[in-house]
């Protein structure tokens, strides 16, 4: 009642109380779309409503709700996360995938599973060498889970030499990018590959280390030696050779899996020379069989086209002089070549005949080729005006 009043009872009022709960949503993300067999993998989820207490680092998958489940096709895993700071609401952890243990003759992957909830960097779960992982979150009892998904493949891996050439004395490195041979992506790994000369062709064994963990990037040096016989990681070599690295992929993606694929690449011992420098070409020439020069040419009369090629490097090259006639109107009316070998530092005269069967102007082109079927130049093509 009124204020002094000896009653109550008489006068009524209702009083709401509202309680407001949030919904914020939440989302779940992977740090890759797709993973090798070894990955690790990153996990965030955002989820400002289990951000229960803003003075501590709170979890979530650590009771039915909230729940995490990790699945591959050959594992499942209940998992927990942890707020990256007090108040945050972003929630993260790591986990290693342990491929299959059966998959590699040997050197191969653990291929284990976390028993009971594992904990947010501790966590491991067996893939196969084809397969897919999702995460899923049971954000609230009302609500299909959310799930993030990614795949698992193997690839093909890569071999390269960091330098096109490199001096007899020197030294080479050999870099081999295969992620799937990343075994243990919490230790700095190693595989093998065979480097050979076409000095000593039986090559070496070569061990490559990984530059630093989960990298799946493979580095290792081969010394090269003139003189000395071919030893752990030291290869003979002579000035000119081609050297090659070659490696056994054994992890292939699908369709191939199961199969080996050797895979190579090669640099030089000496020197690099820019291909139109390798056997240039020089003084074009019309002249007789007997190799004096000719001003005109008459019908039915053979002549010889020549030029002087001169090695440009310090090995052997093998190519192909070739020699295009055409008339007045440029049209092609005859085209010969020959093929030789050029000694390093050569030079010598290469010709080609042509017996003109009709009086005229002509324009006879000389091309210097790797070979006819390998049309890369090794010199700048030239040109001789035959009145």
């Amino acid at each position: 009642g009124p204020s002094g009043a000896d009653y109550v009872g008489d006068d009524e009022r209702d009083v709401e109380l509202q309680i407001e709960t949030s919904n914020f949503g939440a989302t779940v993300e992977l740090d890759q779309n797709v993973y090798t067999w070894t990955d690790k993998v990153f996990i965030t989820v955002v989820a400002s409503d289990y951000n229960f207490d803003s003075n501590i680092v709170d979890e979530i998958g650590t009771d039915d709700k909230g729940e995490i489940t990790i699945r591959t096709r050959a594992g499942e895993v209940q998992y927990r996360l942890a707020e990256t700071g007090p108040d945050t609401g972003v929630f993260t952890g790591e986990l290693v995938l342990t491929g299959d243990k059966d998959a590699l003759d040997e050197g191969g992957p653990q291929g284990t599973s976390s028993e009971g909830l594992a904990w947010p960097t501790d966590g491991t779960i067996k893939t196969r060498t084809s397969d897919g992982i999702s995460i899923s979150f049971d954000y609230s009892d009302s609500e299909a889970p959310l799930v993030a998904s990614a795949l698992i493949r193997w690839n093909v891996g890569e071999v390269q030499w960091l330098e096109a050439s490199y001096a007899a004395t020197g030294s080479g490195v050999v870099r081999i990018i295969d992620p799937d041979m990343n075994i243990n992506p919490d230790a700095v790994n190693s595989i093998d590959a065979v480097v050979f000369s076409e000095t000593f062709i039986g090559g070496i064994e070569l061990t490559l280390t990984e530059t630093q963990e989960a990298s799946g990037i493979f580095e290792g040096t081969v010394e090269f030696d003139p003189e000395s016989a071919s030893d752990g990681h030291r290869l003979q070599v002579t000035e000119g050779d081609i050297i090659t690295a070659a490696y056994e992929d054994e992890t292939l993606p699908k369709p191939d899996n199961g199969d080996t694929l050797e895979i190579t690449a090669t640099t030089l011992i000496g020197a690099i020379v820019p291909p139109l420098e390798r056997a240039p070409a020089s003084n074009p020439a019309i002249v007789d069989a007997f190799g004096n020069s000719i001003a005109s040419v008459s019908v039915d009369q053979q002549v010889l086209i020549t030029a002087d090629l001169t090695s440009g490097q310090d090995r052997e090259q093998d190519f192909a002089y070739l020699v295009q006639i055409q008339n007045e109107d440029e049209v092609t009316i005859q085209l010969s070549w020959s093929a030789g070998t050029l000694g390093a530092g050569d030079t010598f005269s290469q010709s080609q005949s042509w017996t003109p069967s009709e009086t005229g102007s002509y324009t006879a082109t000389i091309f210097v080729w790797e070979s006819v079927n390998n049309p890369t130049a090794l010199s700048p093509q030239l040109s001789i005006t035959i009145d």
